[in-house]
């Protein structure tokens, strides 16, 4: 990242530009989902607004182009992140966004002492490959991927 690029914590203030990378994102390929901005902002809302709810922002030029949403969920083991959203704008894919994203969300969790991650995604198209080489698996009959974080 150059000096015009950052990751930082999400800010509840943006969520209607959340809200618009998430419509623009999940609305495109592979998804092809018909997604209302005002529903994306309902759903980034909902997550965001859970106890346990953790949030990345990508900026350039001050401007938020990606995103990073989850929740972690303590089991008998230890504590799980689950990644609901990872989006970046559609004018900006293809630049490792979504890589820089995850992998400092890996590190953080890593420090956090979270024992796994876990995401869902299509079972099609290139998301396993991209998820598959940062260290995702496929688990069993179900298109869940997780990570060991030890």
């Amino acid at each position: 990242m150059d000096m015009s690029e950052l990751i930082q914590f999400y800010h509840m203030d943006k969520l209607e530009r959340y809200g618009e990378i998430y419509a623009a994102a999940f609305s495109g390929v592979p998804w092809n989902d018909p997604w209302k901005t005002e529903d994306a902002i309902i759903h980034v809302r909902e997550v965001l607004e859970s106890k346990q709810a953790y949030g990345l922002e990508y900026v350039i030029d001050n401007k938020v182009v990606g995103i990073l949403f989850g929740t972690s969920m303590l089991f008998h083991f230890g504590r799980v992140f689950e990644i609901n959203d990872l989006a970046v704008d559609p004018s900006y894919q293809g630049r490792g966004i979504a890589s820089k994203l995850l992998k400092y969300c890996q590190a953080d969790m890593k420090k956090r002492g979270i024992k796994g991650l876990h995401l869902i995604t299509s079972a099609g198209g290139s998301l396993p490959e991209f998820y598959g080489k940062h260290g995702f698996k496929k688990e069993a009959e179900v298109i869940l991927m997780g990570m060991e974080m030890s």
